[in-house]
Parts: C-alpha cells; sequence; structure tokens
C-alpha cells in the first residue's frame, strides 16, 4: 500500500503534510474552477466527477474541456492531454531512482499521485537519492504525506465544484489561483539560463499563435520550445551555465 504505518509514523510524513498545506488553498481553488468547467462545459453530473476522480491532471482537464464542447476530432483531444502532461515524463524520470525499489504497483499509484506541486516540493527536500533504508523510508513518508494533501484537496474541491457549478459564477475568476499555484513551479524550476530562454520561447510561441483552433497553440509552443531548446542545449553559453 502507498501510504504504510511506518509512513504515518515517520517525522517526514507530517513534514510532508505541512509543506503541502502552504499550497493547498491554490490547488483547492483551481480544483473547485475545474469542476465547475466541467459542468458548464455540458457534462453530466456523472460524466464530470467520473473524470475528477480518474484523470487527476488538472491542466490536461481545463485544456481538453473546452475541445470537447466544440466537439473536435478525438485524435486533438488526446494530443492536446498527451502533450500537456509530457512534463510528467520529465518528472518520472527524475525520480526513477528513488522509486526503483519499490514494488510495481507503489510505483505506478505514486505515479498517480504525484503532481507539478508534490514533485517540486519533494526535489527540494530531497536533491539526491540514497540508498540507505531509513532515508529512502524518510523520503516515502514525506511523499505520502505530500501526495495526501494535493489528492484530497484537488479531489474533494473538484467534486465540490460540479455539485456548486449553478452557484458559482464564472466572474470569481477562481482559476486565477490555479495560475498563481504554477507560477510558483514555474519560478522554482527557472534555476539556469536554457530553462529560463525555454519558458520564453514557449509563452512567445503560445502567444503568437493563439488564434489557432481548438488550443493547437500549446502544441506549437512545445513542438517549437522542445526543437530549439534541442539545438541550443550543447552550445557554449548553456554548456557553461551548466558547469
Amino acid at each position: 500500500m502507498f501510504f504504510l504505518r511506518a509512513h504515518y509514523r515517520h517525522p517526514e510524513f507530517r513534514l510532508g503534510v505541512r509543506d503541502s498545506l502552504g499550497v493547498a488553498p491554490g490547488i483547492a481553488a483551481w480544483g473547485l474552477m475545474t469542476g465547475v468547467a466541467m459542468v458548464n462545459s455540458g457534462m453530466s453530473t456523472a460524466e464530470a466527477l467520473l473524470m475528477s476522480l480518474i484523470v487527476y491532471a488538472g491542466s490536461s482537464q481545463l485544456a481538453a474541456i473546452p475541445l470537447l464542447s466544440a466537439g473536435a476530432p478525438m485524435w486533438v483531444i488526446l494530443a492536446t492531454g498527451f502533450c500537456v502532461n509530457l512534463r510528467f515524463v520529465v518528472f518520472s524520470a527524475h525520480l526513477r531512482p528513488y522509486m526503483m525499489h519499490l514494488p510495481l504497483g507503489q510505483r505506478l499509484l505514486t505515479g498517480y499521485l504525484t503532481t507539478d506541486l508534490s514533485y517540486v516540493l519533494f526535489s527540494n527536500r530531497f536533491p539526491h537519492e540514497s540508498h540507505e533504508p531509513a532515508q529512502r523510508l524518510a523520503q516515502q513518508a514525506y511523499l505520502a504525506g505530500n501526495c495526501g494533501v494535493n489528492w484530497v484537496t484537488w479531489v474533494g474541491c473538484s467534486v465540490l465544484g460540479v455539485v456548486l457549478a449553478n452557484f458559482i459564477p464564472a466572474r470569481w475568476g477562481l482559476g486565477f489561483a490555479g495560475i498563481l499555484a504554477l507560477l510558483g513551479v514555474l519560478s522554482s524550476l527557472a534555476s539556469n539560463r536554457l530553462r529560463r530562454v525555454s519558458i520564453g520561447i514557449a509563452g512567445a510561441v503560445a502567444v503568437a499563435a493563439f488564434a489557432l483552433p481548438f488550443k493547437l497553440n500549446i502544441l506549437a509552443a512545445i513542438i517549437v520550445t522542445v526543437l530549439i531548446c534541442l539545438m541550443l542545449e550543447n552550445t557554449v553559453w548553456f554548456r557553461r551555465d551548466r558547469a
């Protein structure tokens, strides 16, 4: 099981809970707004509740909802969700050394529960993996407390948004809280020149291609940024920054 008794009793579990509570208000507002958006897009209550419980991916949900409402081709919806969530491939590659000693089921569940904010908090707390059993237990305890708070906050508020969709007006702008939470993640990860350049390129392309239908500006921003950064990665300026 993901939450073992040893995790609950470990001091790092409480620390993970405490760190997650600091960003929980942004997650709560974002989840509430996502629940409202799903219902307002024409999804039934059952469909919205099922999506909240199964998908557990706010940014891809928000990208897919308007496409579903517009009747976009399925390949566009799937490609958009896939590209929006590509960052988790990078996250999982970084977390792999921390997790490979765990059973497959526990690794899969950890992957499902890990979010942007939990990844950033965890990697800041444990910048290096360890082969010592005590340190591994501490890492898993922290991640359990961290992910547990995020999951309860997101799912609970998404369900609340679905239930209260008719009573929460769009003019409240609750989605802005989610944007602020992601900006916090973005700022903490912009630690070198290449990352800062990639942020600028992605933002510029997304704005320049904003008129594309079906949110294809997101796909364009990802593709262009990846291609340019692959070309820039081994230039002298960026190699010196990594040294």
